[in-house]
């Protein structure tokens, strides 16, 4: 097993060292210890690393991220979760899409300014009724009026 100082393993990985060190705090990594002052890993972090930035760019919460990892520090990923965030994420593109076609039309409409049009004020409405934003969004702010 090969062994990196923290110095390489930003280096490979693309995440500071910063980030290395508080990934570590969180518990998403684990150092085995020092050459001289610099933190050492093993060479597997590398692909650690790559599942977490894999989860982060799906919408993984750092916490979430770190439930996917067993005590030993291997993966745990459920499927029921993937397909949850997978969900979500369609939730979430069947929103931007429509706000992008809603965007598209008032910059394309005849309307002498997009607040004139009847369809871009639709949108307005829409986001003012917080009827754009993710369901978990919606929810807190129902809650909070």
């Amino acid at each position: 097993m090969k062994f990196l100082d923290i110095a390489q393993v930003a280096r490979g990985s693309g995440v500071p060292a910063s980030t290395l060190r508080y990934y570590e705090e969180k518990g998403l990594i684990a150092s085995i210890g020092r050459r001289g002052m610099r933190r050492l890993f093993t060479d597997d972090v590398l692909e650690r690393l790559a599942l977490i930035a894999l989860g982060q760019a799906a919408g993984f919460s750092l916490d979430e991220i770190g439930e996917m990892f067993s005590p030993d520090g291997g993966p745990r990923i459920e499927r029921d979760r993937l397909t949850a965030k997978a969900e979500e994420l369609d939730g979430r593109i069947q929103r931007l899409s429509a706000m992008r076609d809603g965007l598209r039309h008032a910059a394309a409409c005849p309307a002498p300014s997009p607040m004139e049009c009847e369809h871009f004020r639709r949108i307005v409405r829409l986001a003012g009724t917080g009827r754009l934003d993710p369901p978990a969004r919606r929810r807190f702010v129902a809650e909070a009026v």
